[in-house]
């Protein structure tokens, strides 16, 4: 069985996803980044302004997907699904 993450392991992966998206946006002020952590599954909630909507999910949601697959190689290592919502 796999060693389960700590808290450190998944608030880095929070402080990840709030840096990719503080690069991509113009409004870098209005990025939040919000976890929710249960025994299987991390989920983390992604909020930007508005007008940033476009820039984090890209064209036809490429940016999103790379961002998600960053997200899914980072949970492979302990057998726990990562989920991004952007919101």
């Amino acid at each position: 069985m796999p060693p389960a993450r700590n808290q450190d392991e998944t608030s880095s992966l929070k402080e990840l996803v709030e840096y990719i998206a503080k690069s991509l946006v113009d409004h870098p002020e209005a990025v939040e980044v919000r976890q929710t952590a249960s025994h299987s599954s991390v989920v983390l909630e992604l909020r930007v302004a508005s007008d940033d909507m476009g820039r984090v999910i890209g064209k036809s949601g490429r940016v999103a997907n790379a961002i998600r697959a960053l997200l899914r190689v980072a949970g492979a290592n302990d057998g726990r699904r990562i989920t991004l919502e952007i919101m």
